[in-house]
């Protein structure tokens, strides 16, 4: 069958520099069977972000991956036995067939089973030419479907890879009964493609299968590997359940070398979603002999809490737990297994970093614990945070104390404490009804009950329920008492908003509250522990200019493309740092990074003005398509590709683990996963009939814009509410914090209303 030429075209689109697939390992040694690193196997190539098996998706896993990916393709047979790769026996989820052929479905028994659809082997494969590829999960982007990718055999799969290294290939091979039902042979069409085409392993969930082709195989090239289906389900060739087979290891080393199991199998995850012990799977696997391969790898599902909305991490847990390690991780994002195996592995936490970078967190460890409590900060500072920050709020008694917004509604539980119907409505605060810091006393403030954010509610993904209300605030004399005892932060981030109206309305200057705290902790006077003070308001910050050795930051809160000269020469009187949104540095459409050119960071730093970047988060739909549903992609891409001076973040330890990674310090050696995204280069892959719309220019940030009128004198304060207010219907809390028992969701394919939000951050 043909291949699109379109996927050699694949390297130069996705990536701006030259790529060394060299192993970063050398000779270090792993808890595997050999003692080699583990093995990462791309399931239908790059499926994660193209179509399974398709061109694009075989060409993007070497591209981004070692140099010793092995490559995954699941055999179907067609009406005269010639091997197509596709996921399942019917063709109808993961291609266009149901078009073409409106009539031809037909209903068989497939392992016990009636199943009804557009099977192959109702097809020749000429039939099959005009074909093409879909994206078969509905979450996933299906832009790329407009490609006309054709269906590729097995034979075709080496042809994807002309002037590169051929990967290792793997055929999964799994429905051998259901073809031989069909009086087609899948034992002949391996015999036979393995005097074409080399195959490095061949996995089945059929012993029978495996016992009849390791008779006509060399079984040192071609390795033959059990896979293990759910454990109520029965193996066809013994009718025992794979559950009791994982008890007779001995018996399945006869006839293979491995077994590939769910990764559920070796680490379990409870009903809540938590991690459970480990099994003793590896180890005994490894006892008899047998590797063991995990499958189930993908980064745009629910993860275990424990793992943080991070696959790093996750891949990390099965390779480096210094117990045991598998020999291999079955994925739908070779990518994100790659760079664990080769930058992550054996990364002491103690490492020194590898890239110059600030890592600024987001309210403390918010996406782990309750926003601005002391869990969130002391997990921040164990997480390897530099900086922490702390939004300064005012109580009625005017205690400045860390909080995530003026409304307290939006980081406790106070919608169902007593204090409920202390609402009010101040429109140049806030839009509706909230309860304001400045309602209650601070020692009020210390008896609310803490509520983890939940940033996106939409898609049920929740943040770690088991801390839903763990900690206490703090007030800011209690954060910089912490800051200052802490050995390994190297700044505080203190953020002033609405100066102007607590001392116009509220009798109380935020400022003076806050250069008192540092003076009576004594940080004031000290330079172990650099303290930056930002706001959005320039005002605050020329008020503060001179006062101490401070670093002042400017936040932009609007999204930008560049800044005049004039604009930027005014942010360095009074500042000397800059926060800005992702957007403003990386614009995104519909998901999709564009290639819009952006000044906004090289300006800023052609004044010597350091750039930090908000908010990164790791769930996978606060993330642009092009990151491959990977925070870490998105990191280095920040870093690597714009050359940002700080990040800052509601997860700290991901940022802090990226930081001190192997592979950004190897030299002039760039590997695949840690070279940054070439933005549009997704959008360069999408038909043009199916582009999603172009972005609008982006704003220049002119003098009008940081230029605010100087601050009130603070007036007598204003009588304030003290059981009642403007408001006196009760509340509920806003639906962004509700948070229902975990289940795994059905994602739907809406995921591009996010754009958006991005736009807007």
């Amino acid at each position: 069958m043909c291949i699109s030429p379109a996927s050699f075209l694949l390297e130069v689109l996705l990536f701006s520099s030259v790529i060394a697939l060299a192993s970063a390992q050398g000779s270090t040694k792993w808890l595997t069977l050999s003692g080699e690193k583990p093995l990462v196997i791309a399931r239908g190539g790059f499926s994660g972000m193209f179509p399974d098996s398709s061109s694009f998706a075989y060409s993007v896993a070497l591209i981004t991956s070692g140099s010793d990916v092995v490559v995954w393709c699941d055999v179907q047979l067609t009406k005269e036995g010639t091997g197509i790769c596709a996921p399942l026996p019917t063709l109808e989820n993961s291609t266009n067939i149901a078009s073409v052929f409106p009539t031809k479905q037909s209903t068989y028994i497939v392992n016990g089973v009636s199943m009804k659809g557009y099977f192959s082997i109702d097809f020749t494969l000429k039939d099959l030419e005009n074909i093409y590829l879909t994206q078969g999960i509905s979450s996933r982007s299906n832009l790329f479907d407009g490609n006309s990718l054709p269906i590729i055999t097995v034979q075709d799969v080496p042809m994807q890879f002309q002037d590169v290294n051929t990967p290792g290939l793997w055929l999964n091979i799994q429905h051998d009964g259901f073809f031989r039902q069909h009086n087609l042979s899948m034992t002949n069409f391996v015999i036979s493609t393995s005097r074409r085409v080399s195959i490095s392993y061949i996995s089945s969930p059929e012993m029978n299968f495996l016992r009849v082709i390791g008779r006509q195989l060399n079984v040192k090239k071609t390795k033959l590997i059990f896979r293990f289906l759910e454990k109520d389900s029965r193996e066809p060739s013994t009718n025992q359940t794979y559950g009791s087979l994982l008890s007779n290891l001995p018996f399945i080393k006869r006839f293979a070398s491995g077994i590939l199991v769910p990764k559920a199998f070796i680490w379990p995850v409870s009903a809540d979603n938590y991690l459970s012990q480990a099994t003793s799977v590896v180890l005994d696997a490894h006892n008899n002999g047998l590797e063991v391969f995990a499958s189930d790898f993908v980064n745009d599902l629910p993860l275990s809490y424990n793992y943080s909305y991070d696959p790093i991490a996750e891949t990390l847990q099965y390779i480096d737990n210094h117990n045991f390690s598998v020999d291999g991780l079955l994925t739908d994002f070779p990518i994100t297994q790659s760079a664990a195996i080769d930058c992550f592995a054996q990364l002491g936490k103690n490492s020194s970093a590898q890239v110059k970078l600030l890592v600024i967190s987001h309210y403390g460890a918010s996406g782990d614990y309750p926003s601005c409590t002391d869990v969130a900060y002391q997990n921040a500072i164990q997480d390897g945070a530099d900086v922490i920050d702390c939004p300064i709020q005012m109580s009625k008694d005017a205690v400045p104390f860390c909080f995530p917004s003026i409304n307290l509604m939006e980081g406790s539980t106070i919608a169902q404490s007593s204090f409920r119907n202390r609402t009010d409505s101040i429109p140049e605060l806030i839009s509706g009804n909230a309860i304001f810091s400045f309602s209650l006393t601070w020692s009020e403030i210390q008896t609310l009950t803490p509520q983890i954010s939940n940033p996106l509610p939409k898609y049920q993904l929740y943040r770690n329920p088991a801390a839903r209300n763990v900690g206490k605030f703090v007030s800011l004399s209690d954060f910089l008492t912490l800051a200052k005892s802490s050995s390994s932060l190297s700044g505080i981030l203190l953020q002033i908003e609405n100066a102007a109206y607590l001392a116009e309305n509220q009798g109380v200057s935020v400022i003076d509250k806050v250069l008192e705290a540092l003076s009576d902790t004594g940080i004031s006077n000290q330079t172990t522990l650099k303290v930056m003070i930002q706001s959005t308001n320039s005002s605050v910050l020329k008020k503060i200019k001179g006062g101490g050795n401070y670093e002042l930051v400017y936040e932009v809160d609007e999204t930008i493309g560049d800044a005049a000269n004039s604009t930027v020469e005014d942010i360095k009187g009074f500042a000397h740092s800059v926060v800005v949104s992702k957007s403003s540095v990386l614009p995104v459409t519909a998901l999709y990074l564009t290639n819009t050119t952006i000044k906004t960071v090289s300006k800023l730093q052609a004044f010597n003005l350091p750039v930090y970047v908000q908010l990164f988060r790791n769930e996978f739909v606060s993330q642009a398509w092009d990151f491959f549903s990977d925070a870490t992609v998105e990191i280095n891409s920040f870093v690597m590709g714009s050359n940002i001076n700080g990040v800052i973040t509601d997860f700290p330890k991901t940022a802090a683990a990226y930081k001190r990674n192997k592979c950004l310090g190897s030299g002039n050696i760039t590997l695949a996963y840690m070279t940054p995204v070439q933005p549009g280069s997704l959008l360069q892959l999408i038909p043009t009939n199916a582009l999603p719309p172009a972005l609008a220019p982006l704003s220049v940030l002119e003098d009008s814009d940081v230029n605010e009128p100087p601050l009130p004198s603070v007036s007598a304060k204003a009588p304030s509410p003290t059981s009642g207010s403007t408001s006196t219907s009760y509340i509920t809390a806003p639906n962004g914090d509700s948070q229902p028992k975990f289940y795994v969701p059905v994602f739907i394919s809406g995921l591009l209303v996010l754009a958006s939000l991005f736009l807007s951050l």
